[in-house]
């Protein structure tokens, strides 16, 4: 009777002990959903089978932010200016943490002020079906004309 017993609390225990590893596995897969690793030219990245996009295109994106764009509001003393953007359009289709990065502040602001002015929702990226959020980067260079 006791080998019995050891036996069914061997088998319970191992029972639960698969029971909470699959759990883990399945809370993995989920993470792994939202987001695929991509290693290009030795970086890792993230990405998606169907990235995110503003609805109008591309280049209508790009028309928004160079109208919204105030260059008299930089100020500067060089020829040409540059800093980066960063934001994440969210499972809804908005932008969200929104970041500037470059060593002029007042254009990092304006560039700041130009892109938080577009309102108009993205269509998200999507993974397996699912809609993920999606980092986007955007470049922007501007050139003085000095009189």
């Amino acid at each position: 009777m006791k080998i019995s017993i050891v036996k069914i609390l061997t088998f319970c225990c191992i029972l639960l002990f698969s029971f909470g590893l699959a759990q883990e596995q399945s809370l993995q897969t989920t993470q792994l959903n939202e987001l695929l690793i991509v290693e290009k030219n030795g970086r890792l990245r993230m990405d998606a089978e169907k990235p995110a996009s503003f609805p109008l295109g591309s280049t209508e994106f790009t028309n928004k932010l160079s109208k919204n764009f105030r260059s008299r509001k930089v100020i500067s003393t060089a020829d040409i200016e540059s800093c980066e953007i960063i934001f994440i359009i969210d499972k809804d289709g908005n932008m969200t943490d929104i970041k500037t990065l470059g060593t002029n502040q007042s254009f990092n602001d304006e560039a700041m002020r130009a892109i938080s002015k577009i309102t108009q929702k993205w269509i998200p990226a999507e993974m397996n079906g699912e809609k993920v959020r999606y980092k986007f980067r955007v470049p922007i260079t501007i050139r003085f004309n000095k009189k």
